[in-house]
């Protein structure tokens, strides 16, 4: 990859026709995808290593925008977030054509199913839900469109897929651990643990006693296997 040369003008037109739209980015996640395409791949880097200040900084935004969008595009399949660490994030960046949601599948569908196939339910513990565009939206589905902490509806462009255990604590990419929540959920609950960070919202008033009960209950449930989403 780093020796390929890149069409810049059919780069561009993946990015703008295909990719945006297809995958509902928003206005800071092409920015940032835009930013950190041209630091790596575009100069023939396949990883970046960057802190969200700076990007943040170079980009005219402040810092959770960029952080959020870095989170979505990890979801999406637009990079993969190698580390995170203080010192920052490394990243391995991917073209628009290597998006595994963009691939074509049968009968000229968009090809995350196809790639990923439906997993039975004997594998379905072992199957990673973030590997492709299908099936995370089984996930999206499952909550169907509301955040799971918040209980707000949410439209597609500004869902997020959150780890319940943060992958800083070794939490899996399974339907056990992942749930469909809004980018403000997202951004506030960071690596805390998830009933805490329930709790918190029922302090502010944004949850009443028995959404808290629900959700702390959905919360046992989820992780016992019983919120399975449709595939």
């Amino acid at each position: 990859m780093p020796n390929k040369t890149l069409n810049a003008k059919l780069l561009w037109m993946q990015f703008e026709d295909v990719l945006a739209p297809r995958l509902g980015l928003t206005v800071w996640d092409r920015a940032v995808y835009s930013y950190l395409l041209r630091h790596s791949l575009v100069v023939g880097k396949l990883r970046l290593h960057f802190a969200v200040m700076s990007v943040a900084r170079d980009l005219g935004l402040s810092n959770g925008p960029v952080r959020q969008a870095v989170r979505r595009l990890d979801e999406l399949g637009a990079l993969r977030l190698l580390e995170r660490s203080k010192t920052g994030h490394l990243v391995e960046m991917r073209l628009p054509e290597q998006i595994r949601a963009l691939r074509p599948g049968k009968n000229g569908a968009s090809g995350a199913a196809g790639a990923a196939g439906e997993p039975s339910a004997s594998k379905l513990d072992s199957t990673d839900f973030l590997k492709t565009w299908a099936l995370r939206k089984t996930i999206h589905d499952r909550e169907r469109s509301a955040c799971f902490y918040c209980l707000r509806r949410t439209p597609a462009n500004v869902q997020c897929l959150d780890h319940v255990v943060p992958r800083a604590r070794f939490g899996r990419n399974s339907y056990r651990n992942l749930v469909s929540s809004c980018m403000e959920c997202n951004t506030r609950k960071g690596d805390r643990p998830a009933p805490d960070f329930l709790r918190t919202l029922y302090r502010q008033g944004r949850l009443t006693p028995a959404e808290l009960d629900g959700r702390l209950r959905a919360l046992k449930d989820l992780a016992a296997g019983k919120l399975r989403p449709s595939l």
